[in-house]
């Protein structure tokens, strides 16, 4: 059996959830642990998962390996892979980057919709591409093995990221612009490129990033996979539903907001309602992974591409991007430098 992999997911954590992933069979996830906070907020939110780890141990456990795949395989639990989606967490600290990694986060997007001290967010109205400390942010997560997500980005931004990098990058939650033209899906240009260079795509179905949004049909949803497929590559697309299951709509209010402005941000030309919309009935929790592989399946994909869109792609991505890199290439890339 292949493992099942959700690439991205802010849940309103709980008991019911983590049982939920169980039910669903889901052997890991992404998990979003910081928005805005600061280093040590991001801390006690890590302790926050350190007490549901002492919980929950026959659940769930901190993922921080892909070997931790198989692990949560053989032993009937979900691993939790630590991200953030801004670069707060680090604040204005290359230093933190590291330390980070150490704790646990395996991912860190390098914006959130706004400019950041690193990058373009995709509601900018100018993308200036990487900054200065951006490309040393990105050097340094490809030495510590920290993937750089680039989800939130804009395109000049998330282009120079797929050029510095020396590893592959993914957009762990988007879609093609070219199926539903979102501000945060991306164009058809920009996912050949990230498939060209081994970077990795996960497929959202948070309904603001879907072809006619809380109505979007199943079948709309895998057509828009396979055509994804065939721009990014078979190998270096899989899911990264964004779920934020049981979340408040206050909560919205962090995410948009964060310290930054005192209004509610909606983002340039941006449609989003003040609040989480309803799920699609096909996919509303971890429990319905199934119907999305019933889907792919009657949109005439084959069991290697279904394989490999469920999990087996996303953990091969893992295995070649959580670790730290070889002595000898390190050695190379600062004698290019």
């Amino acid at each position: 059996m292949t493992p099942l992999i959700d690439g991205l997911q802010y849940a309103n954590w709980s008991e019911k959830i983590f049982r939920q992933m169980r039910e669903g069979g889901v052997d890991a996830v992404h998990v979003t642990i910081t928005y805005h906070e600061t280093f040590r907020e991001t801390v006690l939110v890590i302790e926050r998962w350190n007490r549901w780890f002492e919980q929950f141990p026959d659940l769930i456990f901190q993922g921080f390996s892909a070997a931790d795949v198989q692990l949560a395989r053989d032993t009937g639990r979900t691993a939790i892979f630590f991200g953030s989606q801004n670069p707060s967490c680090i604040e204005d600290d290359i230093g933190l980057v590291e330390v980070l990694h150490r704790l646990g986060l395996r991912f860190m997007q390098l914006t959130y919709n706004n400019q950041s001290l690193l990058a373009s967010g995709c509601y900018e109205a100018t993308d200036s591409g990487l900054t200065r400390m951006g490309r040393a942010v990105v050097a340094e997560m490809n030495r510590v093995g920290m993937v750089v997500d680039m989800s939130h980005s804009g395109e000049r931004s998330t282009f120079d990221a797929i050029d510095h990098s020396s590893r592959p990058i993914t957009i762990s939650h988007a879609n093609p612009a070219s199926w539903h033209p979102a501000l945060r899906n991306k164009s058809d240009d920009l996912l050949r490129a990230l498939g060209a260079s081994g970077g990795f795509l996960g497929l959202s179905v948070y309904p603001h990033h879907l072809k006619g949004g809380s109505a979007c049909s199943l079948q709309s949803w895998c057509d828009m996979a396979a055509r994804a497929v065939d721009l990014v590559g078979p190998g270096h697309v899989g899911i990264g539903t964004d779920l934020c299951q049981d979340q408040p709509d206050s909560i919205v209010e962090w995410m948009r907001v964060g310290r930054w402005t005192k209004t509610m941000d909606f983002g340039e030309g941006s449609a989003d309602a003040p609040g989480f919309p309803p799920m699609n009935d096909w996919f509303e929790d971890n429990r319905h992974f199934g119907n999305i592989r019933a889907g792919l399946q009657a949109a005439g994909l084959d069991r290697a591409t279904i394989d490999g869109l469920m999990g087996a792609n996303w953990h091969a991505f893992f295995d070649k991007s959580f670790g730290p890199l070889p002595a000898k290439t390190q050695l190379r890339q600062r004698a290019a430098e």
